[in-house]
């Protein structure tokens, strides 16, 4: 491998790029040896164990180059009776600890970046209940002008994106600015690498600040009732 071709991540981990597939392409085709469900020993010999134990085998014992390819391990079975999925005794990946909870950091970005979602559409949710339709333009709009995703909003609701915001009709205000999502049609949910099933069914929005102003039960707006819904985790 030269060195632009190595991510060092750590001292036992690196990331490869794809772009070293393609630099290879003239390499001719190895075989691809796929070990797949099979039932433990008593011992607990599974498919990581195998899978490891035949790369050691064919590399160390038949000096053919070998790659050994496995998924990182979840942290339900990390913490449960199964524990990780790095293999055992002398054919386990190592340092088993750093692979079964971090590896490169890629499972808590993905995690991060799907609450990441969930936090916005809640959010959204809370400010359309709790602001005019004249809050809401002013928030997205402190400059008088569109911007290129807002552009894009404004080819699905008809509206001529080269004009300007203050331009809008009260009803295309209202069009742009409401999403007017029905919390029971929302499928996307918060996650969790951890099987913490009590986080399956869980009710958001408790806390003494999630408050709006009921306007259906009482138009003057004086009556405010808890922005709660359920939701939960997908594990």
């Amino acid at each position: 491998m030269k060195d632009d071709e190595v991510i060092p991540w750590g001292i036992a981990k690196a990331k490869i790029p794809l772009s070293v597939r393609d630099s290879r392409s003239d390499v001719p085709n190895g075989n691809y040896v796929v070990v797949t469900g099979i039932n433990p020993t008593p011992l607990g010999e599974g498919k990581s164990t195998t899978t490891i134990g035949l790369a050691q085998a064919l590399g160390a014992i038949r000096g053919r180059p070998t790659v050994a390819c496995i998924r990182q391990p979840s942290q339900g079975p990390t913490f449960g009776i199964k524990g990780g999925a790095a293999g055992g005794g002398y054919a386990q990946v190592v340092p088993m600890e750093e692979f079964n909870l971090h590896l490169t950091g890629d499972i808590h970005a993905v995690t991060a970046a799907n609450n990441l979602l969930a936090a916005a559409i809640e959010t959204r949710m809370f400010h359309e209940c709790s602001q005019n339709d004249e809050a809401l333009y002013k928030r997205l709009f402190p400059k008088d002008e569109f911007t290129n995703c807002m552009k894009r909003r404004c080819k699905k609701l008809n509206i001529d994106p080269n004009s300007k915001p203050s331009d809008m009709t009260p009803e295309q205000r209202k069009q742009f600015c409401r999403l007017d999502i029905n919390p029971d049609t929302i499928t996307w949910q918060r996650v969790l690498d951890t099987c913490d099933r009590h986080l399956r069914r869980i009710e958001v929005g408790l806390g003494s600040q999630e408050t709006v102003k009921d306007r259906k039960a009482d138009p003057s707006g004086g009556t405010r009732k808890q922005h709660s819904r359920m939701t939960g985790f997908d594990m």
